[in-house]
């Protein structure tokens, strides 16, 4: 390996699924996060960092540098046709992945976790899109102990488990994840070549199940109620700087009842105490890949970066579910802690999952790198903006790659390695579209629509990011413009037509141009 590759950092790229902002310690959580907590303490910190709002269009976007529709995500993996590109349900085979781009930069790539972003036969899985490795999951997660129908556990291109060959006994998916990653990290360095990893976690994505010691850890935890650790969590993030005192906390969906109020049937903490555990678990398996970076003599030039694909999910009702099937979180259950719960992940956030309020789309972002980010910088807390369609251009920035573009893959992103080593970036302007959800991004501003057919809301996030002061009857000027920026977006990005709705606001091309 000459002096120049061997100065190239290797790159690790974790994504937790279904997580909400404020799930971890490091942002406010009471979850025991050491890991995490340890890598934000050295090293930097994003308070106001975007995905999607959504699993498959945010791994089309942190694969490929582009908006969702772009690449072929604009919702699920469900196909609409050629009449509607922006929504085939697979990504793009334009669309360059951040593996492909490394891979032919001489990076060892590899992917253990969840993919996807296409899966309905071999062709779409990732070794067939640049990467040299894969363990994991072509088609969505919600497993943990065993596989279940329309899931497989894949090597390379070879199916390992399925429902009719279940894995052994002792298998847990957060586990397994990180024991391939190593052993992909290992080969990588037997060859002498510097390693991206993207290690896409099923955790936290219900049914919810986890170890029962992680859940004993938790099991009084919560019994205090939603409202008592929003709040708890809230303090905390103001404490830390996270957050503006003078942000207001967003209202409790109307749904959340008291908990005071609750029957017992209805309080089910245990649910919220299996939840913790799951996040819990992939810290324990977060805290066993630095240890193996650490051993090999791989950390202090290894970024990892860590982040979450939407908000907490409030699929499933106001309260904990278990379909029937009890809530202890073992291998026959399946939990979903429920809307009351989610409200406290994405504390001090609106809205879920699905949408683009903050609440949607507000994730995490801890980026450590001991031999890039400065001592000045280390444990701080960063305010530059910054969206899942920023970290292909940053990967390549890190690996010294040009940012080759063409007509059929432009790259929406910018690098955010300046603001790793202190510099200023340009803020970006940023947008989303998810199931007629929708939003605009410039500086403070933020237009935001909840639904198809509802009407645009405007806030200022400097003064207000937890979205209550709707100023578009104040500034109806500053809603044309961003609404036009956004139609603009939508038609340069294939998300109009949308094969099942059309926006109030949306133009066609002639239209526009």
């Amino acid at each position: 390996v000459n002096a120049e590759q061997s100065s190239r950092p290797n790159i690790v790229l974790i994504m937790a699924d279904d997580m909400g902002w404020s799930d971890i310690g490091c942002y406010g959580s009471e979850i025991l996060t050491p890991t995490l907590d340890a890598l934000a303490e050295r090293g930097l910190r994003f308070s106001q960092f975007y995905n999607t709002g959504r699993c498959c269009p945010t791994r089309a976007s942190l694969l490929t540098g582009q908006y969702p529709h772009r690449a072929g995500i604009g919702h699920m993996t469900n196909d609409s046709g050629e009449e509607f590109p922006g929504y085939r349900g697979r990504l793009n085979p334009d669309s360059l992945t951040v593996a492909k781009r490394l891979h032919q930069a001489g990076y060892f790539t590899a992917i253990s976790g969840k993919w996807h972003v296409g899966a309905e036969r071999s062709e779409l899985w990732p070794c067939q899109r640049g990467f040299d490795r894969f363990f994991g999951i072509p088609q969505g997660g919600g497993i943990y102990f065993r596989t279940k129908p329309g899931r497989d556990i894949v090597l390379n291109n070879e199916i390992l488990y399925s429902v009719d060959r279940q894995p052994p006994d002792d298998f847990y998916v957060t586990d397994e994840f990180t024991d391939y990653g190593i052993r992909f990290l290992d080969e990588a360095i037997g060859q002498e070549r510097p390693f991206f990893l993207y290690l896409a976690h099923i955790a936290p994505h219900w049914p919810l199940q986890a170890p029962q010691d992680d859940i004993d850890r938790y099991r009084e935890t919560y019994q205090s109620g939603w409202q008592a650790h929003r709040l708890a969590r809230h303090q905390r993030q103001i404490e830390m700087g996270l957050v503006s005192e003078s942000w207001k906390l967003s209202a409790e969906d109307r749904g959340n009842r008291a908990w005071d109020k609750l029957k017992n049937s209805q309080r089910q903490s245990l649910g919220m105490a299996i939840y913790a555990a799951v996040v819990e678990r992939m810290d324990q398996s977060i805290g066993r890949l630095v240890d193996a970076l650490r051993e090999r003599g791989q950390l202090e030039n290894t970024v990892i970066l860590f982040l979450s694909d939407n908000g907490g999910c409030a699929e499933g009702g106001t309260y904990v579910t278990s379909n029937g099937q009890g809530i202890d979180g073992d291998v026959d259950s399946h939990v979903r802690y429920g809307k009351a719960w989610a409200n406290v992940s994405n504390t001090p956030f609106r809205e879920y999952k699905h949408y683009v309020h903050e609440g949607g789309i507000a994730t995490p972002l801890i980026v450590h790198w001991p031999g890039g980010i400065p001592d000045h910088l280390a444990g701080k807390i960063t305010s530059e903006i910054g969206h899942v369609i920023d970290l292909l251009p940053t990967c390549l920035d890190l690996a010294g790659v040009d940012e080759v573009e063409s007509p059929a893959s432009p790259l929406a992103g910018t690098s955010l390695v300046p603001v790793l080593r202190g510099q200023e970036r340009k803020t970006p302007t940023l947008f989303w579209e998810h199931e007629g959800n929708r939003a605009v991004r410039r500086g403070d501003w933020k237009l935001v629509a909840k639904g198809a057919k509802s009407a645009w809301e405007l806030y200022n996030l400097h003064s207000d990011r937890t979205e209550w002061n709707n100023l578009a009857e104040q500034e109806p000027k500053l809603v044309k413009e961003l609404s036009r920026l956004w139609n603009e977006w939508a038609v340069e990005n294939r998300v109009v037509p949308h094969p099942q709705r059309r926006f109030p606001e949306a133009l066609s091309s002639d239209e526009i141009h």
